[in-house]
């Protein structure tokens, strides 16, 4: 079989076109192209977030002074520069009542009080009251009859010492009748005349 010269020349250069790329494939070898890098799958680690401070529930204690273990509370003192106030003046002793009777009590108080008594009425009482102070005070009860001349009957002191009121008995007791007629008591405080007091016995 004779074949055309054209389909040879045709199939050469077909074959010299494979045959040039099979050559510049050899020649210049294609290079792969570069794979990116790979994304990483670990997520990066967080910054760790600063500690907050813990809060106290209860105030800081400071230390106990050296020495001392034990809180004292003492109320305050007044300060002793403060004037002291002068003290109150006390009243003198005075007379403020005298009381004539027949009869007392055990405290020594007129219970049957007056100023007429029987003849028979043997023992007779003067009750002196006072009140204010006195360490050392004298209390002084004259008994007089006063019909003829004044005859004195008794004559008692006593001596007190009282910061208030008080109490002091005087009696004089007569074993037999008492003259009647008009008597008088008189009553002194240290000496000085400050009451006086009358009365008078009648017949039973």
């Amino acid at each position: 079989m004779t074949r055309s010269p054209r389909h040879v020349l045709l199939y050469c250069a077909a074959i010299g076109g494979m045959l040039s790329l099979s050559a510049c494939g050899k020649d210049h070898p294609a290079t792969a192209p570069s794979q990116p890098a790979a994304a990483s799958t670990a997520a990066p680690a967080p910054t760790p977030a600063p500690t907050p401070a813990t809060a106290s529930s209860a105030p800081a204690m400071a230390p106990p002074a050296s020495g001392s273990s034990t809180a004292s509370v003492t109320p305050a003192t007044a300060s002793s520069s403060a004037p002291t106030p002068a003290a109150a003046t006390e009243p003198p002793l005075t007379v403020t009542k005298v009381t004539l009777g027949s009869a007392v009590n055990a405290e020594h108080q007129v219970i049957r009080a007056g100023n007429r008594f029987a003849a028979n009425d043997n023992t007779l009482y003067a009750s002196v009251a006072t009140s204010g102070h006195s360490s050392d005070a004298t209390v002084n009860a004259t008994w007089r009859y006063l019909e003829g001349k004044g005859q004195l009957v008794s004559n008692i002191s006593q001596s007190i010492a009282t910061d208030g009121p008080a109490l002091t008995t005087f009696k004089v007791h007569n074993p037999d009748l008492w003259p009647e007629g008009k008597y008088q008591v008189d009553i002194s405080l240290n000496g000085k005349p400050v009451a006086k007091q009358n009365f008078e016995v009648k017949k039973s």
